[in-house]
C-alpha cells in the first residue's frame, strides 16, 4: 500500500486550505491509500525558521516526507506566491527530498488571478526537490469551498476537476502515466 503525506501549509486554525487537505486525505485513504497529514502550523515556530532538524517534531516531519511515496502541498496563495510557512518547511529538506515521489501541488487563493503561482512559484521547487512526477497543479477558488458544522462542501466547478487531480495523483503513486488517467492510452 502506497502512503501519502499532506502537508499543509497554512498558518491558520480556521484554513480551508487546510480542511481541503483533509479532504484530499480522506479521499485517497478511502482509496486504500495509507495518508498521513502534516499541518506545518503546528511545528515548533523556533525550531522551524531556526532550521533546527534535530529538534523532534522536525525530524519526526522530515522523517515522514522521506517515508512517503507521494506528497500533496497544500498551500494559500499570499502576494502570488505559495505560504512563508510551507517555504520555511521546504526549506528544511535534503536538495532531492521528493526523489521518487508523485508530489501534487494545490493552493487556494480569492482570486483566479493567483491561478500561476502555483505554476510559477511551487511547481519549479517541486522539481528541484526531485519530485519523480509532478502531477498537474490544482487552484482551487476560496468560494468554492463551504465549510459548515466541520464539514466541507465543495462547489460543482471546482468539485469535478478536484476529482480527476486526485485521481491523476492516485494513478501516478502507482506509475501509471498521466495520459492512461485521462482516457487515452499512452
Amino acid at each position: 500500500m502506497s502512503s501519502v503525506l499532506v502537508i499543509s501549509g497554512s498558518p491558520s486554525r480556521t484554513s480551508k486550505t487546510e480542511r481541503i487537505g483533509e479532504h484530499i486525505a480522506q479521499r485517497l485513504a478511502a482509496a486504500g491509500r495509507s495518508v498521513d497529514h502534516l499541518r506545518v502550523r503546528t511545528l515548533p515556530a523556533d525550531a522551524l525558521l531556526g532550521a533546527d532538524t534535530r529538534a523532534p517534531a522536525i525530524a519526526e516531519a522530515l522523517a515522514a516526507v522521506a517515508a512517503a511515496d507521494g506528497v500533496v502541498l497544500a498551500t494559500p496563495t499570499y502576494k502570488a506566491s505559495y505560504s512563508g510557512l510551507l517555504k520555511s518547511f521546504l526549506d528544511l529538506l535534503p536538495q532531492f527530498g521528493f526523489a521518487g515521489k508523485a508530489v501534487l501541488p494545490l493552493a487556494t487563493g480569492g482570486s483566479i488571478a493567483h491561478v500561476l503561482a502555483i505554476d510559477y512559484a511551487l511547481r519549479p521547487v517541486v522539481h528541484s526537490l526531485g519530485a519523480r512526477h509532478a502531477v498537474q497543479s490544482f487552484f482551487l477558488l476560496d468560494k468554492h469551498v463551504t465549510v459548515v458544522d466541520d464539514e466541507i462542501s465543495v462547489h460543482p466547478d471546482s468539485g469535478g476537476p478536484l476529482t480527476d487531480v486526485i485521481e491523476q495523483f492516485d494513478k501516478a503513486l502507482d506509475g501509471i502515466p498521466h495520459s492512461t488517467v485521462l482516457g487515452r492510452s499512452a
